[in-house]
C-alpha cells in the first residue's frame, strides 16, 4: 500500500511590494504542518510558488515565535534543505497529493492571489477529493480555487483566517492587499474567528483552516483527520 502523500506549498514573496521590507512564509506554519504530517505517515513535498530558496520572516524566528518545533527544524541541515531546494509550483499536480496545504506569512497575500497555477491545482485537488488546507494568511492562497459551482471554494463554507483585529495588532492594515477577514466573508464563506491569538481551526469536508500561527499544528491534525473521512 503506497503511502499518503502531502504537499505544502509555501510564498516565495521577500519582501512587501514597492518596500525593501521583508516577508516570506512564517516560520512555525510550514514547520509544526510538516512534522504533523511526517508523524501520522505521510510523503511531505515542500514546494514553493517559485521553488528553491523559501524566503522566512525574521520575526517568526524571533523569541516565543521560534517554537520547539522551529527550533528542532532550523538544526537539522537536512531539514533546511527542503527550504533552499523546494519544489516549484510549476511542477506539481493537485491530485497527487491527498492534501495540499498553504502556510501563511503575509508573503502569500501577494503571490498567491492571481497565480492561475496555484488555484488550478487547489482547483484539481479538491474537485479530486483531496484535502486542501491552510493557515492564518493562506487562506489569501486558496480563494481562487473554484467548486464544482464555479464559486470560491469557501463559498458557502466555514472557514477562518487571520482576522482584522489581529492585522491590525501587528500593523499591517495598511501594507496588504486586502484584510483576509472581510475577503472571505465577501466570496460567501461562513467565517468564524476566536479572539485575537487563540488556537482556532475549522473543517468543513475537505476545506481546512486555521485562524492564526498558533493555530499551525491543530489546522494540520484536522486536515489528516479530512484526508481518513
Amino acid at each position: 500500500m503506497s503511502s499518503k502523500k502531502a504537499v505544502i506549498i509555501s510564498t516565495s514573496q521577500a519582501t512587501y511590494p514597492n518596500s525593501n521590507d521583508k516577508t516570506g512564509v512564517w516560520a512555525e506554519e510550514l514547520v509544526a504542518p510538516y512534522y504533523v504530517f511526517k508523524s501520522a505517515g505521510f510523503d511531505v513535498t515542500v514546494a514553493s510558488i517559485k521553488g528553491g530558496q523559501i524566503p522566512v520572516d525574521e520575526a517568526s524566528l524571533q523569541g516565543d515565535f521560534k517554537t520547539a518545533d522551529v527550533s528542532k527544524f532550523w538544526g537539522d541541515d537536512s531539514k533546511m534543505q527542503l527550504l533552499k531546494e523546494s519544489v516549484a509550483l510549476s511542477s506539481i499536480s493537485g491530485k497527487e497529493y491527498d492534501i495540499v496545504f498553504v502556510p501563511g506569512g503575509h508573503g502569500i497575500s501577494f503571490d498567491g492571489p492571481g497565480n492561475k497555477k496555484l488555484a488550478s491545482v487547489l482547483t484539481e485537488a479538491y474537485s479530486s477529493g483531496k484535502v486542501v488546507g491552510a493557515v492564518c494568511h493562506g487562506p489569501a492562497g486558496i480563494l481562487e480555487a473554484t467548486g464544482p459551482d464555479g464559486k470560491s471554494i469557501i463559498s458557502g463554507k466555514k472557514c477562518t483566517g487571520f482576522c482584522n483585529t489581529e492585522e491590525e495588532a501587528v500593523g499591517k492594515t495598511e501594507k496588504v492587499p486586502f484584510l483576509l477577514e472581510d475577503r472571505m466573508k465577501a466570496l460567501g464563506g461562513k467565517y468564524e474567528k476566536k479572539g485575537d491569538w487563540n488556537d482556532f481551526s475549522l473543517r468543513d469536508g475537505k476545506l481546512v483552516t486555521g485562524q492564526n500561527p498558533q493555530s499551525s499544528a491543530s489546522t494540520a491534525k484536522l486536515c489528516v483527520e479530512a484526508s481518513q473521512a
